[in-house]
């Protein structure tokens, strides 16, 4: 279902701003010509178009030598900005990364030296996070931004290239990075809208999927995931009740090249029952016309009111009762290869299934449940991404009691092997301070490279595990003080989400602080580099 729009905004070079809000690197850095992605680069949330978040070309750091693994150098972000989330892309010897204060960073990938920074506060009305990864293309860095802006800058100079606001809704945001290919740039929306309280009268937000040319802004279509909202009654209190809303986008869609079919997972309702909400999207990159679309729950109507303990809180919860208060998105990027001869994309969901679909028709070939679903909230589920490396999926399960990492046969979803969340991640290292809040449980996204799993926990470790095994290779405790290439002195806790390890060219990056951090400091949160 293709609809017309009117994006908000205007391209920043139509009114003046190219140029502004970047830092400019040395006069010999800027000579240089603009940098494309090499063999064993990390451009972008998922590696590669197809979702794999596996890095072939990774041969510096292998089963043998990653317990030799070492801090070479950290980034610390300030304390009131609060915890970061922006994966980091590398590309060309230079990484890029978002942080909580509203800044988009690039530094040498080896040393954390600086390059440029661009500040989000010289567009709109003041900084704000970067919450999604990068994706480094065609000259340029695409990113988002907790208020539902879209930026393209140089990537020699971080100036800025163009900007669009793509949604002004009530607390829109881009957690979803984009992603580019055929000369567009694809991003996802979603909304916290459904956080907003009782006071608010909920809820108008749609989900959207939307297509702009990766060197204008010019937007190309949007497709939303909703119908426009009509006024349903109202709610306990009076308030206006809106319906139906939600199903926002929150990661980043996969493209098949072959196929030109962009695929998106959707968050569930924020009011009423309607439109592609839990469901995979197959869409056209040409026109954003639906080719399939799967629907993964029969009903599922979730806003913050359905966690509260208070009665007067839950009468606005109004299918807690009907046990349809889920929360079960799929928030997780899908995957996209081949078995045998048959195209198909996988994706896993909160309710801690990992489905596997025909590509070109969405009928589904296997579902596997790897946790025991939890209502209300589906933290048990899979958080945001699974990685695919030739020959095994690789899936990690968040809030699982404990949270587990699982090796899948990609042809039948028989589990291979699985590692739970080591028992001893809440007893050793920073964690054990604080055994009252730390969680076995992994937020982030999967992350291979040839023979290495890579997946961080809630209990602030790092580690490596063996792709054939699962045995555990390699830990750090991020929950510790660093000296750092910006002159503080930061501090790690939960390994953070919204992404996962990058590595590249013999070097591991992991962003440490994530937002549900449980762990108590008076230091601001860091990008970690080891060698």
């Amino acid at each position: 279902m293709r609809r017309a729009i009117a994006v908000l905004g205007v391209s920043a070079l139509a009114v003046g701003l190219a140029g502004a809000g970047a830092k400019a690197r040395p006069a010999a850095a800027l000579a240089a010509p603009a940098a494309t992605a090499l063999p064993g680069d990390w451009p972008t949330w998922q590696r590669d178009l197809r979702g794999s978040r596996y890095n072939p070309y990774e041969h510096g750091i292998t089963p043998d030598n990653v317990s030799g693994l070492k801090l070479k150098w950290a980034f610390a972000y300030p304390k009131e900005a609060g915890t970061p989330r922006s994966q980091p892309s590398v590309v060309n010897g230079t990484v890029y990364f978002g942080g909580p204060d509203g800044k988009l960073y690039a530094r040498d990938a080896r040393t954390g030296a600086a390059e440029w920074e661009f500040d989000t506060a010289t567009v709109g009305t003041g900084a704000t996070p970067v919450q999604d990864s990068p994706a480094v293309a065609r000259g340029k860095v695409y990113f988002g931004d907790k208020r539902g802006y879209l930026y393209a800058l140089n990537q020699r100079t971080g100036r800025l290239v163009w900007v669009r606001r793509i949604d002004s809704s009530e607390s829109a945001t881009v957690t979803g990075s984009p992603i580019v290919f055929g000369g567009r740039v694809y991003v996802g929306v979603s909304s916290w809208e459904n956080l907003l309280g009782t006071a608010h009268a909920c809820c108008t937000f749609r989900g959207h999927v939307d297509a702009f040319d990766a060197d204008t802004g010019r937007p190309a279509w949007r497709f939303y995931t909703v119908p426009p909202p009509r006024k349903d009654g109202t709610w306990p209190n009076g308030v206006t009740r809106y319906a139906p809303s939600g199903a926002g986008v929150w990661s980043t869609p996969v493209v098949d090249p072959a196929t030109r079919t962009l695929f998106v997972g959707t968050g569930q309702n924020y009011s009423g029952s309607g439109g592609h909400f839990d469901s995979l999207l197959a869409l056209d990159t040409a026109t954003g016309t639906v080719r399939w679309t799967r629907k993964m729950t029969a009903v599922d109507t979730w806003r913050i009111e359905c966690s509260s303990s208070v009665p007067e809180e839950q009468e606005f919860c109004l299918n807690l009762d009907e046990g349809t208060a889920l929360d079960y998105d799929l928030g997780a990027a899908p995957n996209i290869f081949t078995v045998g001869h048959r195209r198909v994309v996988g994706i896993g969901q909160k309710s801690g299934v990992y489905h596997l679909l025909d590509a070109r028709s969405g009928e589904i070939i296997w579902e596997r449940a790897l946790s025991t679903p939890m209502p209300n909230g589906g933290l048990s589920g899979v958080q945001w991404g699974t990685s695919y490396d030739g020959h095994r999926l690789y899936v990690a399960t968040y809030a699982a009691d404990p949270g587990t990492l699982y090796a899948l046969d990609p042809a039948t979803g028989r589990v291979l092997w699985k590692t739970p969340n080591p028992a001893d991640g809440c007893t050793t290292g920073g964690a054990a301070r604080y055994p009252d809040v730390c969680a076995l449980g992994h937020t982030p996204a999967v992350t291979t490279t040839p023979g290495l799993v890579w997946e961080g926990g809630i209990d602030g470790k790092m580690r490596a595990y063996s792709a054939s095994t699962g045995q555990v290779l390699w830990t750090y405790d991020t929950i510790r003080d660093v000296d750092t290439v910006n002159g503080q002195v930061g501090r790690g806790g939960a390994i953070s989400g919204g992404g996962g390890a990058v590595v590249s060219h013999g070097m591991l990056y992991v962003q440490s602080g994530y937002f549900f951090n449980p762990y108590p400091t008076d230091k601001g949160s860091v990008l970690m580099a080891f060698g």
